[in-house]
Order: structure tokens, then sequence, then C-alpha cells
């Protein structure tokens, strides 16, 4: 299929606004049951799409990113698969689009590097963002935010119209390449596997204070003894996040007790003995 420069500039956008609405905008454009479609549609097959993007929305129903670690991503994957079912001709059928789908896969992966390697760009922003902060900058965080954005979106952008007109040539060579330069991939890998703990560790910055340290540990201790246990293993999480609910619960009764009867005026006094 001849691919037309304004299918391309397309295609371009599409993938530019969907990487950043991944993480900025989230207004879910990015799924595949969306953007599939849209580039069905720009590639004169809008009913392929719509089937390829329904398939492979039901792939990444389980799939999301924990802090900071990315799976395949849906995007270049959703894209690419796209692309190729409309031009290698496949039809709107099971077997067609499962072909489709497991040509796209060296994009998804990519796509997740590619999201690795903004996230690592942009962490050495964070200390900027910091100080702009600290000096109510709102248009230095701004520019920074913008940043991230046109980092992010033209990644997208470049792999996806690299794909458009390489194809399956470039999605052998991406994994080639992977191949040859492991070192490489391995460095992002362990990067996006640190993530997430760097993430849940400034998370614990902002919202530890020194009394709730108690909590944490006991929370720590119930994980462990509940995943030991193999009655319990397969719900631990929910255990855990019960109980933590439960403590919530109790905590917010008892203050807002305490603060409306110090409103009411009710102080105490020592008739009681107390």
């Amino acid at each position: 299929m001849e691919i037309t420069i304004i299918q391309a500039i397309l295609v371009f956008v599409v993938a530019f606004i969907m990487g950043i609405d991944q993480f900025s905008f989230l207004e879910s454009l990015y799924q595949p049951i969306v953007t599939c479609p849209i580039i069905g549609a720009i590639l004169g097959n809008f009913e392929l799409g719509v089937v390829v993007g329904g398939s492979y929305q039901l792939i990444q129903i389980g799939s999301m990113p924990i802090g900071g670690a990315q799976p395949p991503n849906a995007i270049l994957g959703g894209i690419m698969a796209t692309v190729f079912a409309v031009s290698l001709g496949m039809e709107a059928t099971p077997e067609g689009v499962g072909a489709a789908l497991g040509l796209a896969i060296p994009f998804a992966v990519f796509g997740q590097y590619a999201v690795t390697l903004t996230f690592t760009i942009m962490s050495g922003m964070m200390a900027k963002a910091d100080k702009c902060a600290e000096n109510a900058d709102v248009k230095g965080i701004r520019n920074i935010n913008f940043m991230e954005m046109a980092i992010l979106g033209t990644l997208f952008g470049l792999l996806a119209v690299a794909g458009l007109y390489g194809g399956s040539a470039l999605g052998q060579t991406l994994q080639d390449f992977s191949f040859q330069f492991s070192w490489v991939m391995a460095g992002l890998d362990a990067a996006g596997g640190a993530m997430k703990f760097v993430g849940f560790a400034i998370l614990m910055k902002v919202m530890m204070s020194n009394e709730m340290w108690g909590f944490l540990l006991a929370g720590f201790a119930m994980a462990l003894l509940c995943s030991a246990n193999a009655s319990t293993s397969g719900a631990t999480l929910i255990l855990c996040a019960f109980v933590g609910a439960a403590i919530a619960i109790y905590d917010f009764s008892i203050n807002t007790k305490i603060k409306a009867n110090a409103g009411a005026g009710n102080m105490g006094g020592d008739s009681d003995g107390i």
C-alpha cells in the first residue's frame, strides 16, 4: 500500500497526541479502542481499525503501568497492528488480526523503552522543578511539563511514522537492534524497574509522618504473614487493604468526634476524677 505524505503527517499527529494523552491529558484517547479506528480511517479502512482496536483492547485490559514500571506500550502496538492489518490486506478475522498483533509486538516494546527513556531524561529536571515551585515560578514548571510532552510525543510520532514506512522490515530491525545492543535495553529495563521504588519513596517522603511508621511496619509484617500462608497468599493485597481501610475509618471517626466535642465546648472537667 502506498503511503501519502498527508497520511504520514496525520499518523504522526495522532501518535504525538496519544503519547501525551497517556500521561498528561488522561482522557483515555490513547486506548487501542480509540486509537486503532482513527488510524484505520486515516489509512482508508475504518472497519478493520475497529476490529483490531477491539482485539488489542482486550489484550491491554490487565496491562497497566505500576509506578514507573512500563508494560509494552498500547499506543504504538495498536497503531502498528492497524498499519500491518491494512497495508498487508489482512481480513477482519481472528487469524488476520492475530497476525497483525504479533507483527506489532516489537513496536509495543520499543514504545515501552521510549517512555522509560523519557522518564529517565526528565528525572534530571525534577530538582529544577522543585526550585521553580519554591519560587512560585509557574512559567518554569509549565515549560518543564511542555518539554516532557514534546519529547514523548515526538518519540512516539517518529516511531509510528518509521513503522508506517518501514513495516515488518523495521520491526525485525528493531528486534535485531535489541539483541545486538542488549546492554542498552538492559539499562532501560533496570531504570524502569527502579522507578517504581523511587516513586514509592517520593510518595512516602510527602505523606509519611512519625506516627505513621508503626502502621507501615505492621502492614509489612501482615503482608509477609499472609503471603506465607497458602490459604491467604492469593488475597494478600486485598486483606491488607481491608485492614488499612478499617484503621483509616476508625481514625477518622475518632478524630471527628474529638473535633465535634471540642467545638461544642465539652472540654471535660475534674468532677469525674479524670
